[in-house]
């Protein structure tokens, strides 16, 4: 394994990374951290270069000058928590950018995994791609920035009532611990001022309360701001605050060419583990977006009891009914109903959205 060049693109390096004669196509594989990257570059279908180690800046430098040198530049490297920043500084000097799924890098199953290696495994699987192997990279769709921008509000709203949740709940714990029966809502001012707890228990809960209510008066200005942007004339129980979160979600529904790709996406889709003549059937994937299928169970649920007429309601309303005590229909088998509605919403939602049916044809009322 080569060693990786720590510096930010001293004229060692510089003079290393040309190429001579005519131009050719470069790829870049790019392991990506917070502070620095980590890249592999192959020259046409030639041999990897050692993995060079730059600083954000020296990087997009770097790669100017690459692009100026050759006849196209493509690079890759994975979603990760550092955004799409690098894809768009990339693409907007004419680089070709993809970015794609994390996975598993280690094909061999070495036990071996450094930032070099993956920089590697990343710059063949792009090579592989370019030669035209459209399997080789699971590429991830780049939001536009209005688009990341849209839904950072509900995302936002979604952390904080986690971050209230978790504080009534530790409130509650606090009252459990002591014997004393946990009060809903407690946080609340007129159940706090009526609370049957000793002063020094209240006391300890006054350090928290006052946070709850900032935190609920935040939740209560971040839900308005979505649900101002719902179109008015919503199937009933659809909710203007869902709709605003699928549509921000899937950013842009026409994206979709089919219906299994819109139900791939959701990962309400069951995976499969099958060779020969056995054939199993698992869980969902869980592949693509997790808020999205969320509210989509979310919402599958509502219709239940808005929808009646909707097919697939009609179709699981046995499972799905209200059970008595002693019923067949357990509690798993009530799971696997309500994600087949929800997978069965995505689609129809996906036609309605791109005029391929309307609501009243899928028996969804206003």
């Amino acid at each position: 394994m080569h060693s990786i060049n720590n510096t930010e693109l001293s004229s060692h390096e510089e003079t290393r990374c040309q190429f001579n004669g005519d131009k050719a196509d470069i790829k870049l594989g790019i392991d990506v951290h917070q502070d620095f990257y980590v890249v592999v570059m192959q020259e046409d279908g030639g041999n990897l270069k050692p993995p060079q180690r730059f600083h954000k800046e020296a990087f997009v430098h770097w790669a100017a000058k690459l692009k100026s040198r050759a006849t196209e530049v493509y690079a890759v490297y994975e979603a990760c928590g550092f955004g799409f920043s690098l894809q768009r500084q990339l693409s907007a000097l004419g680089i070709t950018c993809h970015v794609v799924c994390p996975q598993k890098l280690d094909e061999r199953n070495k036990r071996v995994k450094t930032d070099g290696l993956d920089a590697k495994a990343l710059c063949l699987k792009l090579d592989r791609f370019v030669q035209g192997n459209r399997d080789a990279l699971a590429i991830v769709r780049v939001p536009t920035e209005e688009e990341e921008r849209s839904r950072a509000i509900h995302r936002q709203r979604e952390q904080l009532v986690g971050a209230r949740k978790r504080l009534e709940a530790q409130g509650r714990s606090l009252m459990v611990n002591h014997g004393i029966e946990p009060v809903q809502n407690w946080w609340k001012p007129r159940t706090f001022a009526a609370l049957p707890v000793p002063q020094w228990i209240r006391e300890l809960l006054l350090n928290s309360q006052p946070i709850l209510l900032a935190l609920q008066q935040k939740i209560a200005a971040l839900t308005l701001q979505p649900q101002s942007a719902a179109a008015s004339n919503q199937p009933l129980g659809l909710g203007k605050m869902t709709s605003v979160i699928l549509d921000r979600e899937i950013g842009d529904w026409y994206r979709f060419n089919n219906r299994r790709q819109i139900a791939s996406y959701t990962g309400l889709c069951p995976g499969e583990y099958s060779s020969g003549n056995t054939r199993l059937q698992s869980c969902v994937t869980k592949h693509g977006n997790p808020r999205l299928r969320a509210a989509l169970v979310e919402l599958a649920w509502r219709l239940v009891r808005f929808q009646p007429n909707y097919k697939p309601v009609v179709k699981w309303r046995q499972i799905l009914a209200p059970q008595p005590r002693g019923a067949l229909a357990t509690g798993a088998a009530r799971k696997k109903a309500i994600v087949a509605v929800a997978r069965q919403l995505a689609v129809d939602l996906w036609r309605i959205k791109t005029g391929r049916l309307s609501a009243e044809e899928l028996g969804l009322i206003n």
